[in-house]
């Protein structure tokens, strides 16, 4: 049965739909937002691991999370010139994904900008690192930023190959 009521159609025999529920997040993430200052790569190493330990990945793809994050907040750290670095960790049961971005631009240094701890290390191997650590690497510069995406696979632990 319809009635017109003006200009409106009001269909009686059909049942009212009722408003769908907001969509439920299934995958766990966790995103950290911070200057982009020397004293940020451990803060985010360590917001990394914090969030791989929360959702039970095995010790070494942890620690390897760790490491990617850490590489990549340090690059926007030393060459883009942002204010503000983001970090955003997704995991969907099977990879994680990392994505960080800066909003700033490739900076030509004249000197290193190292903090006392790293004072032996070897520098300009980052990305080479999270390339070989990772199944995909990503790198999307743009002139608001750049964009690194990663993504590493985290195998079950206990799981004989």
């Amino acid at each position: 049965m319809a009635i017109i009521d003006g200009l409106r159609l009001v269909v009686t025999d059909r049942p009212r739909q009722s408003p769908a529920a907001p969509p439920v997040l299934t995958r766990p993430r966790d995103l950290l937002i911070t200057k982009a200052v020397a004293a940020s790569v451990p803060e985010a190493r360590h917001f990394a691991r914090r969030a791989a330990l929360r959702w039970a990945i095995p010790e070494e793809p942890c620690e390897t999370l760790s490491l990617i994050v850490s590489e990549l907040v340090t690059n926007v750290v030393l060459h883009s010139g942002s204010a503000y670095v983001t970090a955003f960790i997704v995991f969907d049961g099977v990879a994680v994904t990392v994505e960080v971005t800066d909003f700033g631009r490739w900076l030509v240094r004249d000197a290193d900008h190292r903090v006392a701890e790293d004072g032996g290390a070897a520098f300009g191997r980052g990305l080479d690192l999270v390339r070989a650590c990772t199944s995909r690497l990503t790198i999307h510069p743009s002139p608001a930023g750049t964009r690194v995406v990663a993504h590493l696979p985290v195998e079950e632990s206990g799981e004989d190959q």
